[in-house]
C-alpha cells in the first residue's frame, strides 16, 4: 500500500514540488523493544491491580462492581502483556533516505509519517532508565511541521547514535532553512 504526499520545498527564490510516497518503511526496531514495552505495560498493570486490590481488601463490604473490575483486570493484564508488545514490534518501522525520514508506529491507532530532510530542524536522542537497561534509545526528529516531531522509538542504542550522526550530516548538506 502506498500514498503520494506532495510537499513544497523552498529552494533559493523559487518553490518546487517534490513527491514522496507514503509506504511502509523498510527497517524494524530492535527486537529488545518487545521486552521494553512489556516492562512498561507490566508496571502500569501492577499499579492498577495494586490499587484495585487495596480497595477490595480494605473495604468492609466491597461493592460487587469493584471485585468484578479486579477480576477483569486480572484476565486482561496477561493478554495485554502477551499481545501488545509483539503487535507493536510488527507495526513499528522506520527508514531514512536521502529525501526523507519515514516512520510507522502504533498498535491500535497507527501513525505513518514522512519528514522531508529539508524540513528537519533538530535531531535528539533520548533514553529513559528502562531503555538504558534494554540498550535502547529513541530518536526525535523535530521538523517545521504543525504535526510535531517524528519519533523513532525502540532503536538499538548504537544504531540510534549512527542514525543521528547520519541525519545530522545529511541535514547539514541539504540546502534550505527548514522552515
Amino acid at each position: 500500500m502506498s500514498w503520494a504526499v506532495r510537499t513544497e520545498v523552498v529552494q533559493g527564490e523559487g518553490v518546487t514540488e517534490e513527491t514522496l510516497s507514503l509506504r511502509p518503511p523498510a527497517h524494524r526496531v530492535s527486537r529488545r523493544a518487545i521486552g521494553y514495552w512489556t516492562v512498561w505495560a507490566a508496571v502500569g498493570w501492577a499499579v492498577l491491580l495494586g490499587v484495585q486490590l487495596v480497595f477490595v481488601l480494605t473495604s468492609d463490604d466491597a461493592p460487587t462492581w469493584l471485585t468484578v473490575t479486579l477480576i477483569v483486570s486480572c484476565v486482561l493484564a496477561p493478554l495485554h502483556l502477551l499481545v501488545m508488545p509483539r503487535w507493536r514490534y510488527r507495526i513499528h518501522r522506520w527508514e531514512v533516505t536521502g529525501e526523507a525520514v519515514y516512520t510507522q508506529e502504533g498498535w491500535l491507532k497507527q501513525d505513518w509519517r514522512i519528514a522531508p530532510i529539508s524540513r528537519i530542524q533538530t535531531v535528539d536522542i533520548e533514553r529513559d532508565p528502562v531503555e538504558q537497561l534494554f540498550r535502547l534509545a529513541k530518536i526525535t526528529v523535530t521538523t517545521a511541521s504543525a504535526a510535531g516531531p517524528v519519533k523513532i522509538a525502540g532503536l538499538d542504542h548504537a544504531e540510534a547514535l549512527a542514525l543521528a550522526a547520519e541525519l545530522t550530516k545529511t541535514t547539514q548538506a541539504t540546502p534550505g532553512d527548514a522552515t
